[in-house]
Parts: structure tokens; sequence; C-alpha cells
């Protein structure tokens, strides 16, 4: 599966597009095949690691130090369900 990536904090150039490893689904989890996304506020505020005055230890304690924890950034998507966790039902 391919993805857009951000192992840093910075500028745009610093997401890169690369294959990914397919996840392994929850029980109350769904995959999308994504079409569509946006580039949303928070995804940009996440990707350039710059955060408002006094919070930034705090967020990045639990965001992550060097970059992302969670590298795929993304808040709002258009896609279908490729799959489903055993507790969903459709």
């Amino acid at each position: 599966m391919q993805a857009v990536v951000c192992t840093k904090y910075g500028p745009p150039e610093v997401l890169e597009f690369r294959e990914v490893v397919k996840p392994v689904l929850g029980r109350s989890e769904v995959l999308i095949k994504i079409y569509g996304a946006t580039a949303h506020q928070g995804d940009i505020i996440m990707r350039s690691g710059i955060f408002p005055p006094g919070i930034g230890l705090p967020i990045k304690v639990f965001l992550g130090f060097r970059g992302p924890r969670k590298n795929i950034l993304g808040m709002e998507v258009a896609g279908v369900i490729e799959a489903t966790g055993k507790d969903v039902y459709v």
C-alpha cells in the first residue's frame, strides 16, 4: 500500500511518498481504501512541528520529539471500506 509519510517535523518537503505495510486491523477497526484526502490545518501544524508557546513541550511528549509517532497524517479522507474488524457491523 502507498502512503505519504512524515518522518520528521519541517516544511512540506519532509513528506515522502512510500510503500508501507498494510495495517493489521483490530477487532473494532475499519480499513479504508482512500481515493482523496485534504490538507487539514491540524495536519499542517503536526507536520511543521511549530506549536503555540508554552504547550510545545507537552505536545511533543505526546506526539513525538523528532517527528510524529504516527507518521501517516490525515484527518479527512474519502474512499471505500476495504476490510473490517470482527466486531464491526456494516
